[in-house]
């Protein structure tokens, strides 16, 4: 089995679900007493949240490339970022490290691509829905087309991951809002929806919505199944 290094913490509670995830996969394909062969590198994310606010990217860049290299060092041979939005400096770290990177959106667009599906809804942080680093893969690299909410879903999307999701918190009334922009991106065309951000699985079920999720955070972990087993 190789040794996978986890970059976590941004946050918490999803990064909880990609340690659980991953050692599941291991368990379920080895059996016995098997047990995934991690090396968990878990941040702060408070100065994290404050340079994304700021929109200090370079800094964030230098950050995420020192925590890859600390996890390469230990022993990490592939490396793991646990969260969607700070795939923003995925090529900023895979050139700073000698090992290979598992790319979030890739193991997304495999599945979808498996599904069968072609236009996808994406949810996530404003960054990762209104920039180019997330989309642009899946529709350059992948042929899919992606669409995102229009104005004011947007906003309520972002603003229930940062005011609540990051602190643990999942209410009803969120989830019936997150359910209503996924009916909204139905309508125009979505075949399923993209959670492209690691907490929202935290938020919406399969069960709730009116289309096929795409649980990024699964699949990632999937992915990274592989990746141990492959070794």
């Amino acid at each position: 089995m190789r040794t996978l290094g986890l970059l976590g913490g941004m946050t918490w509670h999803s990064t909880v679900d990609y340690y659980r995830l991953v050692n599941e996969g291991v368990y379920a394909r080895l059996g016995g007493a098997h047990s995934a062969s991690l090396l968990l590198l878990s941040v702060d994310f408070a100065p994290v949240e404050d340079l994304q606010r700021q929109g200090d990217w370079v800094g964030l860049g230098r950050r995420m490339g020192e925590w890859a290299r600390t996890l390469e060092a230990a022993g990490a041979q592939g490396l793991v970022i646990c969260t969607n939005t700070m795939h923003r400096l995925a090529e900023d770290v895979a050139r700073v490290v000698s090992i290979p990177l598992l790319h979030i959106a890739d193991a997304t667009a495999v599945e979808a691509r498996r599904l069968g599906m072609g236009r996808l809804g994406l949810l996530g942080t404003r960054y990762t829905m209104e920039q180019d680093f997330y989309r642009g893969r899946l529709e350059r690299d992948h042929g899919l087309e992606v669409i995102i909410p229009e104005e004011p879903d947007r906003t309520r999307v972002h603003e229930v991951i940062y005011g609540e999701l990051v602190h643990g918190e999942v209410k009803e009334s969120s989830r019936r809002a997150y359910v209503a922009v996924i009916e909204a991106l139905k309508a125009r065309g979505a075949e399923g929806v993209v959670l492209g951000c690691t907490e929202i699985p935290l938020l919406v079920r399969a069960q709730d919505s009116p289309l096929p999720l795409l649980d990024t955070t699964a699949l990632h972990a999937a992915a990274a199944v592989e990746f141990l087993l492959a070794g």
